[in-house]
């Protein structure tokens, strides 16, 4: 069974409760807040093991919670992932500008973000230098 502190910030309420069931069901802690103030309140608080923020959010966007977080030495190694509907071009050009380690598209499939959750937190664990790459989507043609 799955391990690790989860902050999910989001204020799609429905997706909220169907991803944190999930993410529950699969051993990990999760801790939800339904906007952007609030999901960084908690991650200051928690020090989680990831981090998944949805983009569009009352108060702060999720762009600006992971902008913050990666201004503090503390979270440098803290995995973050964004959650959104803006569109997967959109996701590609700024997830990593804001210091995002991967980026899921809604809709999503449920396999794809435990996939997801699961190589970011052991990717964390193992790597001493804070530098996670960790990218779920089509494989390239070769």
């Amino acid at each position: 069974m799955a391990s690790g502190r989860i902050v999910y910030a989001d204020d799609d309420l429905e997706l909220t409760r169907l991803v944190a069931g999930t993410l529950r069901d699969e051993g990990y802690e999760v801790i939800v807040a339904n906007d952007g103030e609030e999901g960084l309140e908690s991650i200051l608080v928690e020090e989680p093991d990831l981090v998944i923020l949805d983009v569009m959010m009352p108060g702060l966007t999720g762009w600006e919670v992971a902008k913050y977080l990666r201004s503090k030495r503390e979270f440098d190694a803290t995995p973050i992932m964004m959650l959104t509907g803006i569109g997967e071009r959109m996701n590609e050009m700024t997830a990593p500008l804001y210091g995002a380690n991967a980026h899921l598209d809604k809709p999503f499939d449920m396999e794809d973000l435990l996939a997801m959750v699961e190589g970011l937190i052991a990717d964390s664990e193992d790597d001493e230098d804070g530098e996670i790459e960790f990218d779920i989507g089509e494989d390239d043609e070769t």
